[in-house]
């Protein structure tokens, strides 16, 4: 997991339709107890679960999905067109992921609805949650409490990946959750807005092709690889430790300070090493790749953890500056 790498830190990692908006009132219905458009599919009878194949809809490809804007699905029109309540705010993109967007809504009684939108996300439902389809696509729903809600329509089956919504509301929040999925996918297969792609952009690059196995593999033993969202990798063992995740998100230029001190990556790159003051064995190393959008730059990061291994003697920042010199040598160049 990439953990928050920038000056205005944020809890990591890393939430439309052309209906026209429903008249509402302050003093209107309970929105838990709303009757929504829905287009969720009930498994089958007995199954639980829809089809388990591989998913091969062209349009949620990780390649495709990649350099989807998430905040298209949680303006104030098309959260409007779904009826939900009403939207005061525009989406709040998240400053430390390409992927991830936030909205509020007040539903007709007052009660707010908060929404987070991820693009690409690997902590999902589990396989016996799944309860219908949206567009063609598996849709896992997990209540976890009375006003927690996690929806996500799985865009890849092992490795799971998904679309995925989390819902916070005191009515029925996976009700909520359900509609902008469905709206979601809807969007996904109309054209929706992309990210521009300036050549050597990270946006397009597929993490997991970034570092060499067999660099990898000197600091993780039989290292294996599995997406970690779509802009991050992470390589383990057999087990799940020693770990290495790859990653590249939006965030300030990197500096001297909070931990962080310089390191030469080569190639003329400089990198910014941080050994993590906890007990476990943890070292971050980021760096510039390119200008993103304003005073944001796009990242590169690698993280090294062992939980396992005794951080003096373990050497955690010589390990992930050993995978950080080698992503340097594969990324997109402009």
């Amino acid at each position: 997991m990439l953990p928050d790498v920038r000056r205005r830190r944020l809890p990591q990692l890393f939430l439309l339709v052309t209906a026209l908006a429903l008249p509402l009132t302050a003093c209107g219905p309970d929105l838990g107890k709303s009757n929504f458009a829905r287009t969720t599919v009930p498994a089958a009878a007995g199954s639980g679960q829809v089809a388990d194949g591989p998913i091969t809809d062209a349009a949620v490809a990780a390649n495709v999905l990649r350099t989807v804007k998430p905040c298209q699905f949680l303006t104030k029109e098309a959260l409007g067109a779904l009826g939900l309540g009403t939207v005061e705010d525009d989406p709040s993109p998240s400053s430390v992921a390409f992927e991830t967007c936030s909205n509020k809504v007040k539903d007709p009684g007052g009660k707010e609805l908060r929404l987070e939108f991820d693009v690409g996300n690997t902590f999902l439902p589990p396989p016996d949650k799944t309860a219908g389809q949206a567009g063609g696509l598996p849709v896992r729903v997990n209540k976890t409490d009375d006003t927690s809600c996690t929806v996500a329509a799985m865009t890849s089956l092992n490795p799971d990946l998904a679309l995925m919504v989390s819902v916070t509301y005191a009515g029925d929040p996976c009700r909520p959750g359900q509609t902008l999925i469905d709206a979601v996918v809807q969007k996904l297969h109309n054209s929706p807005e992309k990210y521009p792609t300036p050549p050597g952009t990270v946006l397009t690059a597929d993490p997991c092709a970034m570092a060499d196995t067999s660099v990898v593999s000197t600091v993780v033993p039989s290292a294996k690889s599995g997406p970690a969202g779509l802009h991050a990798c992470a390589w383990k063992s057999n087990g799940t430790d020693p770990a290495v995740t790859v990653g590249f998100l939006p965030g300030l230029p990197p500096v001297v300070g909070d931990g962080y001190a310089k390191v030469d990556l080569g190639n003329g790159v400089t990198g910014y090493q941080k050994q993590q003051s906890t007990s476990a064995s943890r070292c971050t190393v980021q760096w510039q790749h390119r200008p993103w959008q304003g005073d944001d730059v796009e990242l590169a990061q690698v993280d090294y953890e062992s939980y396992a291994a005794e951080p003096k003697a373990d050497d955690p920042c010589g390990k992930a500056v050993t995978v950080a010199k080698n992503v340097v040598t594969k990324l997109p160049k402009p």
